[in-house]
């Protein structure tokens, strides 16, 4: 059986977690950062078209921005947390991905005898844009493949750092703690758990391994594929946020799934995202019967928060009974080809043509507002156990989350969590050494080869119309019953499955998905009110 020691293990190797590992390798400390699969764009963060918020032109744009995101989190969010992200943001961006990964954050022509701080010599001012629920233009962007080519300078500077170790095709299975895993009474009896690593399967192996680790970092990503429609990655189950439960680490706003309004109407697994950049050019959304909705749903009309644009165009398809909306460009003084290529491009390649012709679209599940509950240096209630990106519940987007806001977290509680474990490393730890000496290897609990791939598509399909169907966009009491009720009655099943069938990746992410599903929908049973992305009706 293999056994590994890491000072930190990363789970996680999309923005959050590639910031976290690069800004701790930078203060010295050896990293180990684990990607699911073999290619690390299978990530939330690579498909980001719209942007990350910087700062607006004309400064001190803080409390502003701070009222933006409470506004458009409908006050549940924790004002701490808003603050602290609107403070140390541009100071972030700055430092980390314009000084330190050299992103080329696309730029206006250089005014002359101009002297803004935003400008770098013999450079233009940074174009900046503006999305639903901004008072301001302040999202910096690379046309529309914003995440696309941060993270491909971010992978290739982490690539390249001696002090970070990247393992590909590596899934985590468990938590690692002190009081589930140790085969000694000693830290049973202890009042505190302790985090110290991972049991994670190795897909070339086949075999678990037992990763042990001083500090553990989950930025596992969202939950977006256990909802039937979803702009998300093929990984993105919710396996850190359900790990984590089974560690009973505390969790919150577990109810809240942001809908993006705007997601390309076609038949494929995963949603193609139609940046909400559009409307902030000037995009607006009409009905089968030409109609402009959404003044008359929403005074900021097409650029009102995603949870009231999402539920205007799913009442829209009620009236009508029409599949799709559509999105009229013809306001967007931008050239298409320079500005929107992604979109451009990928509607092309489905026969659509968004220089003459609108776009159909519709909703689809789109970003995981909960979590796991951390503090403003990424700590969660499990010792030694940290949380970055959207598995982690920070308080800033409180029942919905403002566009352009999810990079941006990312990369300042990566970077917060990164300098805060540095501190406790250097400040010394208790040694985990004789804890780890205690720590039992994974024990195989089944060898029927019953992992037919037809019985984990129908469970898979279960998961997915159940939540779209009853934990969606629009819940009620009865509705949630339902999923409950589905979702209990699959999870037993699945806990006997997992038992006694040998661990693959598809067992795994089956497992952890149906655990998310099931948590957010106990949420939302359990939440009476109406708010946000959690919508009673």
């Amino acid at each position: 059986m293999v056994r590994t020691h890491s000072s930190v293990l990363v789970i996680g190797a999309g923005l959050a977690g590639c910031i976290t590992a690069l800004r701790l390798a930078d203060l010295g400390i050896a990293v180990t950062l684990l990607s699911a699969t073999d290619s690390p764009r299978n990530a939330n963060s690579w498909l980001a078209q719209g942007g990350i918020i910087y700062k607006a032109k004309d400064g001190g744009d803080s409390q502003t921005l701070a009222q933006d995101i409470l506004t458009a989190g409908h006050r549940l969010n924790l004002p701490e947390a808003v603050s602290f992200l609107a403070e140390k943001g541009p100071e972030a961006v700055e430092e980390l991905l314009v000084d330190r990964v050299k992103v080329p954050f696309d730029r206006q022509a250089a005014a002359p005898g101009s002297s803004d701080l935003t400008r770098l010599p013999d450079q233009g001012e940074w174009d900046l844009t503006r999305e639903g629920g901004h008072s301001a233009n302040r999202i910096l962007h690379c046309a529309d493949h914003t995440g696309f080519t941060i993270m491909e300078h971010l992978h290739q500077t982490v690539r390249q750092h001696p002090a970070i170790t990247c393992r590909e095709g590596y899934t985590a299975v468990d938590l690692l703690t002190s009081h589930h895993h140790s085969r000694g009474m000693t830290y049973r009896y202890q009042l505190e758990n302790r985090c110290c690593g991972a049991y994670v399967l190795n897909e070339a192996s086949g075999q678990v391994e037992t990763m042990l680790a001083d500090i553990t970092v989950l930025a596992t990503g969202g939950t977006g594929q256990v909802y039937l429609h979803t702009t998300n990655a093929a990984t993105a189950t919710g396996s850190g946020i359900a790990m984590a439960s089974r560690a009973f680490v505390r969790l919150m706003n577990m109810e809240f799934m942001q809908f993006h309004p705007t997601t390309l109407f076609h038949m494929e697994p995963r949603r193609f995202l139609i940046t909400e950049a559009l409307r902030g050019e000037g995009a607006r959304l009409f009905n089968a019967g030409g109609e402009f909705f959404m003044q008359k749903r929403d005074p900021r009309g097409d650029l009102a928060p995603r949870d009231i644009v999402a539920r205007a165009i799913v009442d829209e398809l009620l009236i009508s009974g029409e599949p799709c909306v559509f999105l009229d460009l013809s306001g967007v003084k931008q050239d298409l080809e320079e500005r929107f290529p992604t979109v451009l491009q990928s509607c092309l390649e489905r026969g659509i043509d968004i220089r003459s012709e609108p776009i159909p679209v519709v909703p689809a599940a789109h970003y995981f507002c909960g979590g796991i509950l951390v503090d403003r240096q990424g700590r969660t209630s499990l010792n030694r156990l940290y949380a970055v990106g959207e598995c982690s519940c920070t308080g800033v987007h409180g029942a919905n989350r403002l566009a352009s806001t999810s990079l941006l977290e990312a990369l300042v509680w990566g970077k917060s969590a990164a300098e805060a474990i540095a501190a406790s490393l250097a400040a010394g730890l208790e040694p985990s050494a004789p804890l780890h000496a205690e720590i039992r290897d994974w024990e195989p609990s089944g060898d029927e080869h019953n992992d037919d791939p037809a019985l984990i598509a129908q469970d898979w399909a279960t998961i997915r119309n159940t939540m779209w169907n009853y934990v969606g966009i629009s819940r009620s009491s009865s509705r949630l019953a339902r999923a409950f009720e589905d979702l209990r009655d699959l999870s037993r099943h699945l806990h006997t499955f997992y038992r006694t069938t040998p661990l693959s990746r598809p067992i795994v992410d089956l497992f952890h998905g149906c655990q998310s599903a099931y948590l957010i929908t106990q949420a939302a049973l359990r939440n009476k009110g109406d708010m946000g992305c959690h919508h009673r009706v």
